[in-house]
C-alpha cells in the first residue's frame, strides 16, 4: 500500500517520502508505527542530533521516536493524511484523511491537526 522514495518535498541527502502503491481511501489505515519513547528530560541529548528534527510529542512527559515509516512521512499545512497515537498499543496510526491516488505522497502535518496552519520551526527559519 505505501513505499518509500525519492521526494521532491524534502531536502538533503536522504530527500525521501512515503507514497501509495495503490489508490487509498479516505479513512483507510496506511501505517501502524511503533514507538520508542523517551523522557522530555532526556530530549536536550537528541537536540544535539539530526534525530531531534524527527522527534515526535509522546503525551506531556515524553517525546517519541518512531519505527518503520513513521519518521519518513513528510509535512504539508493541506495534508493527505493525519495520524493518532495509540498510547495503549505504543504507536502512531497513519490515516487517509482523504482519497489518495497511487503514486501520490502521503503527507501529515506536524502540527498534530490538519487544520493547524501555525509556522513550524524550519519555515520560521525561511521567514526570518
Amino acid at each position: 500500500m505505501i513505499e518509500v522514495k525519492i521526494s521532491s518535498l524534502s531536502e538533503g541527502e536522504f530527500n525521501r517520502g512515503v507514497f501509495a502503491t495503490c489508490d487509498i481511501t479516505k479513512g483507510t489505515m496506511v501505517h501502524e508505527a511503533p514507538v520508542i519513547a523517551y523522557p522530555n528530560e532526556q530530549h536536550s541529548h537528541i537536540e544535539q542530533t539530526l534525530i531531534a528534527d524527527y522527534a515526535f510529542e509522546y503525551g506531556s512527559n515524553h517525546s517519541a521516536i518512531l519505527l518503520g515509516y513513521g519518521m519518513l512521512f513528510n509535512h504539508s499545512y493541506e495534508p493527505n493524511a493525519t495520524y493518532e497515537i495509540s498510547f495503549e498499543k505504543h504507536t502512531f496510526d497513519f490515516y487517509a484523511h482523504k482519497d489518495i491516488k497511487a503514486g501520490e505522497e502521503i503527507l501529515i502535518n506536524y502540527n498534530g491537526d490538519v487544520d493547524d496552519k501555525e509556522l513550524l520551526w524550519f519555515d520560521q527559519k525561511s521567514e526570518g
